[in-house]
């Protein structure tokens, strides 16, 4: 099994096999436009330009399950991400990602890159967990995605590297995806 098995929908409900991104290496994260971890999105396209030519590729999923911060349509979510960050990497239909509706794709996900807990030296890593405990505790249990902005690594066959956590930033792993790019 890998990620190739899974089928996700374009915000037009236009359906897409990952199969299509066989040899890739690819970053897969839960976005929203309404939160502190937004500002990645410029980040996350740098790396995206950066290494796109090398077959990299990024596929954000717009989630409402933390926070609201996702209120809008999957068309809403994708003229966020380009007016605001210049987002050219795909941006599918919204989604969820834990719970018993959450997308399968992300149900594999976390089975195959666990959560491996909070970097709490961090000031923002006890800020996410406490503001966690406090919204929704039940995700701190096992391996629900925490927060929006959780990131997985894929390599050129469609196995899942590593997971990041959402405090972790694009910059903070860049040489993870350059060393799979150039692998």
């Amino acid at each position: 099994m890998s990620i190739y098995n899974y089928e996700v929908k374009k915000p037009n409900g236009e359906t897409v096999s990952l199969s299509d991104y066989k040899g890739k290496v690819l970053l897969i994260v839960n976005t929203a436009s309404r939160c502190g971890f937004t500002p990645q999105f410029q980040d996350l396209q740098k790396l995206y330009e950066k290494y796109h030519e090398h077959g990299f590729e990024i596929l954000g999923f717009p989630c409402n399950q933390f926070g609201g911060q996702e209120p809008g349509s999957s068309q809403d979510a994708v003229a966020f991400c380009q007016r605001n960050y210049g987002v050219t990497f795909p941006i599918f239909a919204k989604i969820e990602v834990n719970g018993d509706n959450a997308h399968p794709l992300f149900q594999y996900l976390k089975k195959e890159a666990p959560f491996k807990g909070f970097d709490e030296t961090s000031a923002n890593g006890k800020i996410l967990k406490l503001m966690i405990m406090e919204k929704n505790p039940e995700w701190l249990v096992g391996d629900e995605i925490k927060w929006n902005f959780t990131k997985f690594l894929i390599d050129r066959n469609g196995k899942v590297v590593r997971r990041y956590e959402p405090i972790e930033e694009p910059i903070d792993f860049e040489q993870d995806v350059a060393a799979l790019v150039n692998a």
